[in-house]
């Protein structure tokens, strides 16, 4: 392969820069007026990103053998150490019960299974609940769509969804109320019929069979079930909330490895916000995830930690402390300290295809910052021999680039997932995930 010139990552931003005039005269709620935090890209520092094909000792990388064998394990393991946290290996005893199969699901068009994985044979708890849909037509093994949910019951108006007795234990309701869970709170986001009308299926996972989302909340959640005799919470290296997420994505794909009925060859993750810094995550430790899909993942997901504009690295810690490993609060305020950028996470899941989408709106979530993390991030899949084919600057509003393997939006609204948002991924897998 031809080995590629060093590039040097130094960014200069100042009044001119190339942020669209309707991103500078958004704001939203997503954009809090906080002390500390930019949102004028003409006060943008000039910042050094460090450069992915350039070894910590200043070797640099010119080959996609030194990448794989030198480069990435160092990236990966300074991922782990200081940002996410290690996470333990799959648990030996687990095995899967299949709870309720419907053949006949959402009008017929579809197969709906729930799955319990347990983690430890011959014990009830830990457990993550699977749910599944699964085109009926064709029926050849179908491609999946697997995310993370805020509850499986809420991505729907399906009746015979289970309503997780871990998602009761974080939302307490009076006795007589658990029949009035709000199902289908969130199905907008989940255009399920859509999905599986385009040959794919699509997997959920509720975050609080893992973790549940609260400072308070890890005597709950999987984590404590790895401790050693006498450890009372993570040590400083070892995964915040964020990897446990991503560590039950990868269980989810042990499931999908034994289920005929889907293609666990290719598996694309999907996270929104939180949840696509997780997948993310996942996708970068666990090589098997086909592609991965980070719709507004902010700080700690596509964002640019280094970039002043948005969520900071120290306000991300003081509101999530629990999200990461506590080594990464050492970079409050301390950005330029970091070891490692994010562009440098979307490398690690190279050459598989990324696709990043962003908000006009969400001006917290930095988009110009995680459209400069993808462009930072295209060297290293060019040198696997998986060019991206992303413009020069940013694209305009409503202007997706589906080419080549990394992928990009900005689409007009507010911290969400539209259908548009759903358009431009179904079409990104479509050139990447059919055979």
């Amino acid at each position: 392969m031809t080995a590629l010139p060093t590039c040097r990552f130094v960014v200069r931003v100042g009044a001119a820069a190339l942020f669209t005039s309707t991103l500078a005269s958004m704001a939203s709620s997503q954009s809090p007026a906080r002390a500390g935090i930019n949102y004028d890209e003409s006060h943008v520092a000039p910042y050094t990103l460090p450069d992915p094909l350039v070894r910590t000792d200043g070797t640099p990388v010119r080959t996609a053998e030194q990448w794989l064998r030198d480069r990435r394990p160092e990236l990966f393991a300074l991922f782990e150490r200081e940002v996410y946290g290690k996470v333990p290996p799959a648990p030996p005893g687990q095995w899967f019960e299949t709870r309720s199969v419907d053949q006949h699901a959402l009008g017929g068009i579809a197969t709906r299974k729930e799955v319990r994985v347990h983690f430890e044979r011959g014990r009830a708890e830990p457990y993550m609940d699977v749910l599944l849909y699964v085109p009926n037509e064709p029926r050849a093994p179908a491609p999946v769509f697997l995310a993370l949910t805020y509850g499986n019951h809420t991505i729907t108006r399906d009746t015979a969804v289970s309503v997780s007795p871990h998602f009761l234990r974080d939302h307490p309701l009076p006795d007589s109320a658990h029949g009035q869970v709000r199902r289908g709170e969130w199905r907008d986001r989940w255009p399920i019929e859509t999905i599986v009308s385009r040959g794919y299926a699509l997997a959920g996972v509720y975050v609080g069979d893992l973790d549940p989302d609260a400072r308070d909340a890890i005597a709950h959640g999987i984590r404590p079930h790895y401790f050693v005799p006498g450890q009372a919470g993570p040590l400083p290296d070892q995964w915040g909330a964020l990897a446990s997420w991503g560590w039950g994505l990868s269980r989810a794909l042990d499931y999908l490895e034994h289920d005929a009925d889907v293609d666990a060859r290719r598996v694309a993750l999907m996270g929104h916000s939180r949840t696509g810094k997780s997948a993310l995550w996942a996708a970068a430790r666990d090589t098997r995830f086909a592609m991965v899909v980070a719709n507004e993942s902010g700080t700690g997901g596509a964002k640019l930690s280094r970039r002043n504009f948005g969520e900071t690295v120290a306000e991300i810690n003081r509101g999530f402390p629990f999200w990461f490993a506590r080594n990464f609060h050492k970079y409050d305020g301390r950005e330029h300290d970091l070891p490692v950028d994010q562009h440098e996470l979307i490398a690690l899941i190279a050459p598989r295809p990324v696709y990043v989408a962003v908000a006009a709106d969400d001006l917290w979530g930095d988009p110009r910052g995680s459209f400069l993390a993808a462009k930072a991030a295209e060297p290293v899949f060019a040198l696997l021999g998986a060019p991206s084919k992303l413009p020069a600057e940013m694209p305009a509003v409503n202007q997706s680039t589906l080419d080549g393997s990394i992928g990009f939006h900005l689409r007009p609204g507010t911290h969400d997932v539209t259908d548009y948002d759903w358009e431009q991924f179904l079409a990104f897998a479509d050139r990447h995930l059919r055979r």
